[in-house]
């Protein structure tokens, strides 16, 4: 009792926090236009910069991170020195000991169909589950293409706001938007591409058969995108092999790599994750470029079956892409990394017609999973970090420096916060993003 009393205590925090983040966010949307300035520039000098060190140890166990200042110098988008000497740099911008970590990524969201930057709507779900949003999408997706692009726009200011640099974003291809959702965002993205990155996935949100959308993912394919998605087959097109074999050949035809959204949790989304697996065994060439989205089936099955789905996920390089949380489904999160699968998370809906509790935050995410799996230590913490930065840490797990180093592509946050643990901990503010050696806001 006491268990699930703090489980839904953790998720009512959350959409608490959420809510209140992106409903004072619309509201002070004037805050978010003057923060959004990108300084283009070929060289940035930074002093006065926070960088991890170290971890400190009592006996075996750590207790806390080391940190020292540094001036940092960037050239063409790339970090080009890294001094522990704090003389006077001529030209640079004064960090006044805030924390430099990697800037974040989220993996999973929907830039091309927001209300974001528009008047609050909550959610209108009707009967029908699945099948019954697609209709309503069919309904309202006209009117949301008007402005797809300014919106887009506004939903990337608010990622950056939050230390977000670079997202996986889901585009819808359908019959009703053809591909005037993928042109729109494209523009977004090249009206930010100073300050923002990101990689986009074909969705047939309406199924590849129900609606007939074959043939627009097919142009879609030929176009500048990185995966080919999916979701779930069985429940919307009725015959998870088909359409799984579908998906799997355009995305070997077009060298794409694959983000299915899996949310059927019964035997249905058992079978899919099985046959996904031995569809990239057959080809290799998909390991590493492999993802399911939410994969819900995973929080239902018994421990003994997560232990082996998580080992043959991991042995086939097929990544889990996770929101947290998600209702009363908690997922196995810890035994996915204990396996060595590659977790992600991401903010998916931020405020549209599916969820409106979305922040924005990453960190937050990150944050989320700490509470719920217990992540409390200094090192755990740590680790957590890596939920928010699609991996990368400036420790490792020895707490050996391994990030930034000279050469690497200078994508970074400011955080006002001592070391990874408290920025995961106590959700730092975030005080500068900087983007391929670029400073926005």
């Amino acid at each position: 009792m006491g268990h699930l009393s703090r489980k839904n205590f953790i998720r009512s925090s959350a959409l608490a926090v959420a809510g209140l983040s992106v409903g004072s966010t619309i509201l002070g949307a004037n805050r978010l236009d003057k923060a959004h300035k990108v300084m283009t520039t070929n060289k940035l000098k930074l002093k006065n910069v926070r960088l991890e060190t170290g971890f400190e140890y009592d006996g075996e166990t750590i207790i806390a991170t080391k940190t020292s200042l540094f001036s940092i110098e960037i050239e063409n988008g790339k970090f080009t020195k890294i001094s522990s000497e704090q003389q006077n740099i001529a030209d640079a911008i004064d960090a006044k000991g805030m924390l430099l970590l990697p800037s974040f990524k989220d993996m999973h969201i929907h830039l091309d169909k927001t209300y974001y930057g528009e008047r609050w709507q909550a959610v209108r779900r009707g009967a029908g589950g699945v099948k019954g949003m697609i209709a309503l999408e069919q309904q309202i997706l006209p009117d949301l293409l008007i402005k797809s692009t300014y919106k887009a726009e506004k939903l990337i200011e608010l990622l950056q706001s939050n230390g977000t640099g670079f997202a996986r974003s889901h585009v819808n291809i359908e019959p009703t938007s053809k591909l005037d959702s993928l042109k729109n965002l494209q523009q977004a993205l090249e009206n930010k591409k100073n300050g923002f990155g990101a990689e986009l996935v074909a969705f047939p949100q309406h199924g590849v058969f129900y609606t007939d959308s074959a043939p627009y993912l097919r142009e879609a394919a030929k176009m500048d995108i990185d995966f080919i998605g999916g979701v779930d087959p069985y429940t919307i097109d009725g015959a998870i092999e088909k359409t799984m074999d579908f998906t799997v050949q355009l995305a070997l035809d077009h060298h794409k790599g694959i983000d299915i959204h899996l949310h059927e949790s019964g035997e249905s989304g058992l079978q899919t994750v099985e046959y996904l697996i031995e569809k990239v065994n057959e080809n290799p060439s998909l390991k590493g470029k492999t993802y399911l989205s939410h994969a819900f089936v995973l929080a239902c099955i018994d421990k003994t079956k997560q232990e082996e789905l998580a080992e043959k996920l991991a042995e086939s390089q097929i990544g889990i892409v996770s929101t947290v949380p998600f209702g009363g489904l908690t997922m196995p999160i810890p035994t996915l990394l204990k396996h060595g699968v590659n977790v992600m998370l991401g903010n998916d809906s931020i405020v549209d017609h599916w969820n409106t509790f979305g922040s924005g935050s990453v960190l937050q995410k990150a944050n989320l999973a700490a509470q719920l799996y217990g992540y409390s230590s200094e090192f755990d913490l740590s680790r957590a970090l890596k939920l928010a930065t699609a991996g990368t840490a400036p420790l490792d797990d020895k707490g050996q420096q391994q990030w930034p180093k000279i050469g690497d592509q200078a994508n970074a946050v400011l955080v006002d916060a001592s070391c990874s643990a408290e920025a995961v901990s106590r959700i730092s503010p975030i005080t500068s993003l900087i983007h391929k050696g670029n400073q926005v806001y």
